[in-house]
């Protein structure tokens, strides 16, 4: 009977200390912001696609199966974003302003509390400090997937990348974090960056877009052209299909997209829903598109320019894209 009470007692004290293995739990509240929706999504396949995250009375609750580290990107109504770190059996409170979302605080595990004082490092800090304080940052704490997230936000999805300090510094975290999938992503990007430069001829090549339509080199000469990758699951380059479709739309460039999604029927669907009309790739072979390799694109988002049959820049953004080819 005393061993059935203590069972009970040790299950009792199991449930009130957090969540259960295999799940990640986070909850909070937020000030100035009393209803709404929040998108959330995994940079590195912690969760499938786009998710949504609803408040309510200012509060939310969001839980997720979770057997591995895996980084959550929340994205707020003004279009920000800011990372959550998921780990098995972990939980974290979140607290925010939504007019002060770079003070945003999250409390729970240690990863969510190293990147809740690096946010307020930055707070009022210039972009040149910022990317002062996030290498700091990565040579303090190369155990840690913050750390990863900052070298990617920081030295390479950025307008002004950093490959040689990214190479550098992806050394110190692999040390450290040998069986890192998202590292081992970032170092084949950077080294794919190698083979094929910008002021490089554009390779040739052959394929079929989603609706049969024959591409090759020809089709693309003459001409201003981005070929960008993307996912269902990455907001980032889910927007810059839409900058880069409207900008198609408006007759300022040409486009071609390579979706490395694994399913085409559901890329069908994802470009009819977004008014996609610039061509599209998709041969359900994900990251080992041979496309990708071609064009040295090694990760989602990513992209190049070309014109006239030669590369003349590498990893622009959606933001890029809307100043530069802005409709008149």
């Amino acid at each position: 009977m005393k061993r059935i009470v203590l069972f009970l007692l040790l299950v009792l004290i199991l449930i009130s200390c957090g969540t259960r293995s295999g799940h990640f739990k986070m909850e909070g509240r937020f000030l100035h912001m009393n209803q709404g929706e929040l998108y959330v999504y995994s940079p590195d396949g912690g969760i499938d696609g786009l998710d949504t995250i609803k408040i309510e009375a200012g509060r939310f609750a969001y839980e997720i199966p979770c057997s591995k580290p895996a980084t959550l990107v929340i994205i707020f109504p003004n279009y920000s974003v800011q990372p959550i770190f998921a780990e098995s059996g972990g939980s974290v409170e979140v607290k925010a302003d939504a007019s002060h979302l770079k003070e945003m605080e999250v409390k729970g595990t240690d990863d969510n509390e190293l990147m809740t004082k690096f946010r307020k490092q930055i707070a009022n800090s210039s972009p040149p400090d910022e990317l002062k304080y996030a290498i700091q940052f990565i040579k303090d704490h190369p155990e840690s997937t913050v750390s990863v997230y900052l070298l990617n936000r920081y030295l390479i999805q950025t307008e002004t990348p950093d490959y040689k300090q990214a190479a550098n510094l992806l050394k110190i975290l692999l040390k450290e974090q040998p069986g890192n999938v998202t590292l081992g992503r970032l170092q084949r990007q950077i080294s794919g960056l190698g083979t094929l430069k910008v002021g490089d001829k554009l390779p040739n090549f052959t394929t079929k877009d989603i609706n049969g339509k024959l591409i090759n080199n020809a089709t693309l000469a003459n001409q201003t052209i981005i070929i960008s990758t993307w996912a269902a699951w990455s907001y980032e380059s889910l927007d810059f299909q839409r900058a880069l479709n409207d900008a198609v739309k408006a007759g300022k460039i040409a486009a071609l997209g390579i979706s490395v999604d694994a399913n085409p029927k559901e890329v069908r669907q994802a470009l009819k829903n977004d008014d996609i009309t610039f061509p599209n790739v998709c041969d359900g072979k994900m990251l080992s598109t041979p496309l990708l390799k071609t064009f040295g694109l090694t990760t989602v988002p990513d992209n190049i320019v070309v014109r006239n049959g030669k590369i003349i820049e590498r990893g622009i953004t959606a933001n890029t894209v809307r100043q530069r080819y802005s409709i008149d």
